[in-house]
């Protein structure tokens, strides 16, 4: 996905990072330049090749690895360990889950912009903006957990 959004996908809007590249979000006028710069040609592409394709599976996968870690990283910890499964689990899905349902939710508002660009406004714009720093903030936080139970883990040996 990295190598067509540098390859590919940054031709097609003149040099311009895709919107939920921009971790730190976009305003309405650098998200209206991005989707002028595209073009309906360019704007289907997109549409096409990495939200009805990539982006359908991706955070899926990444939920599922991000799972995966808490509960092994998790399972190396005494105080964790001694959880029954069904919580271990349920903790682990409690972290990833909003992230997991923002990406999804940020998928189809940059979706929705790219089938109808013309119909793009400051508001939605603001909203798939905020959106995607929501993502990135609450993808932080699985993140942040598998590596403080890594790093407790490590101290514990």
């Amino acid at each position: 996905m990295t190598a067509l959004e540098f390859l590919y996908f940054r031709q097609l809007s003149g040099g311009l990072p895709s919107l939920d590249t921009r971790f730190l979000g976009f305003t309405p006028d650098e998200g209206m330049a991005w989707l002028t710069s595209l073009g309906r040609r360019g704007g289907e592409i997109i549409l096409v090749w990495h939200y009805l394709t990539f982006d359908l599976l991706f955070p899926a996968l990444l939920s599922m690895t991000l799972v995966s870690l808490v509960l092994a990283t998790g399972r190396r910890l005494t105080g964790f360990r001694v959880l029954p499964g069904q919580m271990q689990s349920i903790f682990a899905l409690v972290l990833v889950l909003p992230y997991t349902l923002a990406d999804y939710a940020q998928n189809i508002a940059v979706a929705s912009l790219l089938s109808d660009f013309l119909s793009a406004n400051p508001d939605s714009l603001s909203f798939a903006s905020a959106l995607i720093v929501t993502k990135f903030a609450l993808l932080a936080i699985p993140v942040i957990v598998i590596a403080v139970f890594w790093l407790v883990a490590q101290k514990q040996r």
